[in-house]
């Protein structure tokens, strides 16, 4: 992270007493021991304490605070939260860290419409809770869900188990409201499809908290399908269910989920939960269909034998809500549970070709054997999101570095095969120095200066995303090539 600056350290009674001023009361934290809960984010491996916590409760508050702090150069970082995996809520020691937690009211619902307006800090399950007793939910659901926040979801274009047929956040946002850093409030989008102009809602959802503060989101509600059903498949190996995934997509047939977990995250989530897993087979799908009840049973036979032509050796269908939830309650459990098999855990988030993954999990397994490091798989495989999870133990040491390197060398592959180094968890400061993997410089050059055009003073979230965050008077100069200025015909001003 960017070293401390001096001169902000210095003025943190300044900082401290101005942000008193705005949200009094126990809005603001600055004692040593209650910043503690908030030196890391789910990233625990890197934790830092904050200069000072501040916890506004409205829209007005968050602009005085960041107009503020824009008058007098002083960092902000946004955090909800602070589920996020890549660090992206990792605080900073000479920033203030601006915690959303009490933006947490769903604003309005209309079921006409089919839209939420929620406030930033109310959680993901939070809103599908608010809007089931009339039929409807929301549909990105993040293994986190009970936890995580629609603020963070939108920062980082959050997925979950349903979003093969539904969309990540950015297709389940269709407004926003936001605090630019100087203060200003802006509305995006609205709970209108399809607004004129530029699509600067593609562009936030997404940004990690560098382009602004969402405080208030408008979020689309789905009315629950008649049907829903899941099959459980268990395959001899790890290639045979990728190469299910791929032919099911292949065949025109879009599950409302399809994951995979092998035999390690299986054997760990059947312990952990007690869903009813085969424990005798190397990897396992679970695919839903949902739809009108004669569309899912036409569909199940025909997962059922293209499962079978790749090998499976059991399929299971859910013959309740009950028995599907609890096939689900496995996989939405699979992160703590491999908690279960290692003192430690670093969780990766790529993805790549739906083609490529019997390549890319043999690939994996070969740098397990180098690194000597076990690795438990569990991702998204309809949309081709791996979550590897890989085990270490932080108390040996160089194992950490270790098990870094091995991360970086699983990102580097799904680049390599096609892919992206996020699907999800977002790039933040874990995935930040590979960044050049995917995207020239003239590329990252490109993606700072609309972040300049949001942030001048580059004081949102700094240190996160970009290898090396160039000062935007940096970005605007002139280049010039052995003497001469491109477009000498121009007149200049």
């Amino acid at each position: 992270m960017p070293e401390p600056d001096s001169a902000t350290l210095s003025r943190k009674a300044e900082i401290v007493a101005a942000l008193r001023s705005i949200v009094p009361g126990e809005g603001v934290i600055d004692d040593a021991d209650a910043l503690r809960p908030y030196e890391s984010d789910g990233l625990t491996a890197y934790r830092q304490p904050p200069l000072v916590v501040v916890l506004p409760e409205t829209t007005a508050q968050v602009s005085a605070i960041l107009a503020w702090c824009h008058a007098n150069e002083v960092k902000v970082v946004p955090r909800g939260s602070g589920t996020s995996l890549s660090g992206g809520a990792l605080p900073l020691a000479d920033a203030v860290l601006l915690g959303m937690g009490k933006f947490n009211r769903v604003l309005d619902i209309d079921y006409a419409d089919r839209v939420a307006v929620v406030q930033p800090g109310v959680t993901n399950l939070g809103v599908t809770q608010a809007v089931e007793g009339r039929g409807f939910y929301y549909a990105p659901d993040p293994s986190s869900q009970i936890a995580c926040s629609i603020g963070g979801n939108v920062a980082e274009n959050s997925g979950g188990v349903h979003c093969l047929k539904y969309g990540l956040t950015t297709n389940n946002v269709i407004g926003c409201e936001m605090v630019l850093m100087d203060g200003e409030v802006v509305r995006i989008g609205g709970r209108h499809l399809d607004p004129a102009g530029l699509d600067l809602l593609g562009v936030i959802v997404g940004s990690e908290g560098l382009l602004g503060v969402v405080t208030e989101v408008v979020v689309r509600i789905l009315p629950r399908p008649e049907t829903a059903r899941a099959l459980l498949i268990g395959f001899p190996s790890v290639e045979g269910a990728g190469q299910c995934v791929a032919d099911v997509i292949a065949a025109g047939i879009i599950p409302a989920g399809m994951e995979m977990m092998d035999r390690p995250a299986i054997h760990a989530a059947e312990a952990f939960v007690g869903a009813g897993y085969p424990l005798d087979v190397e990897a396992l799908l679970i695919v839903e269909l949902d739809g009108p009840a004669a569309e899912c049973d036409h569909l199940i036979v025909e997962v059922e034998r293209i499962a079978h032509a790749n090998g499976a050796v059991s399929a299971r269908c859910s013959e309740s809500d009950e028995e599907r939830a609890a096939f689900w309650a496995g996989r939405k459990a699979a992160f703590p549970a491999v908690g279960r098999l290692a003192p430690d855990y670093y969780c990766m988030d790529g993805t790549i070709p739906r083609r490529c993954l019997p390549q890319v999990l043999d690939r994996m397994r070969a740098l397990s054997e180098r690194y000597g490091l076990g690795v438990a798989n569990v991702f998204h495989a309809g949309d081709g999101n791996l979550h590897p999870l890989i085990l270490y133990d932080a108390n040996i040491p160089g194992e950490l570095e270790k098990a870094e390197q091995f991360g970086n060398d699983i990102l580097r592959l799904c680049v390599e095969m096609g892919g992206v180094l996020t699907g999800e968890h977002g790039v933040g400061v874990e995935k930040r120095d590979l960044m050049p993997e995917m995207f020239s410089e003239t590329d990252l050059n490109q993606q700072q200066r609309l972040k300049c055009a949001f942030d001048p003073k580059s004081l949102l979230n700094p240190g996160k995303v970009y290898p090396q965050l160039h000062r935007c008077a940096e970005l605007g100069r002139m280049h010039v090539h052995h003497g001469a200025v491109p477009h000498p015909d121009l007149p200049r001003f």
